[in-house]
């Protein structure tokens, strides 16, 4: 899925490439002319170059031990990926690499949680998400976006945490993830419930998901107001 969002014919840095595949898929693709990558354990980049080998690219693919973006200088790459980490990791990556990125065309980011500390980053750091994306595989759910220079005005909380293209356009896979959540939240909340401990923490926990679930019925109305649409 993250691979898609790369631009075809720009040139690629894929950040904690681990065995290589997606820089490999995307020049036999003929999507990309050449790629970095990269990753700061000697292990998996190792792992990556032998695949490289195996397919014959070492002339289009280049390989680099960096943490983050450290090890990338501006102008070598036009679309930097960073997928599979924590939203956290993601941050701190984006935030040491500020400077360099600031040369790239495009960010393609697939973080694994907290979402919404990433979009909220890009929203203050000078960027704009273009497109998003939602995938339920193997009964997980993955996000990815594309951001680019430019400014969001993510006035509304839950786009940060749910994204506000897929809410917009209704996504159906968000949709699912949402029902699913919510269904989860008022399980938990009714077992505190049922359970009666009176600890400020257990309080506090209960309060946070009332606030959820809150968050997640008005995004459902993003839902709703398709389908009045669609029985106009």
């Amino acid at each position: 899925m993250n691979a898609s969002f790369v631009t075809q014919g720009n040139r690629l840095c894929d950040v904690g490439t681990d065995h290589g595949y997606i820089p490999i898929a995307l020049v036999q693709e003929g999507i990309i002319p050449s790629a970095l990558a990269m990753d700061v354990n000697e292990g998996p980049l190792e792992r990556a170059k032998e695949h490289i080998r195996e397919f014959h690219l070492e002339s289009c693919i280049h390989t680099r031990l960096s943490d983050g973006v450290q090890a990338l200088h501006p102008g070598e790459a036009d679309s930097v990926l960073i997928a599979g980490m924590g939203g956290a990791l993601t941050v701190r990556i984006l935030s040491a690499g500020k400077d360099v990125l600031r040369s790239v065309k495009e960010l393609i980011l697939q973080p694994q949680s907290e979402l919404d500390k990433v979009r909220r980053y890009l929203s203050e750091n000078g960027y704009q998400i273009i497109q998003e994306d939602i995938v339920r595989e193997d009964g997980k759910y993955y996000s990815v976006m594309k951001a680019v220079a430019g400014e969001m005005n993510e006035e509304r909380e839950i786009y940060f945490q749910y994204g506000k293209l897929l809410l917009e356009n209704a996504h159906p896979v968000l949709k699912e993830f949402l029902l699913q959540r919510k269904q989860m939240c008022e399980n938990i909340l009714e077992k505190m419930c049922r359970e009666g401990r009176a600890e400020e923490r257990t309080r506090e926990r209960a309060q946070e998901i009332r606030r959820e679930i809150n968050q997640i019925q008005e995004a459902l109305t993003y839902y709703d107001v398709q389908g009045n649409h669609g029985c106009s």
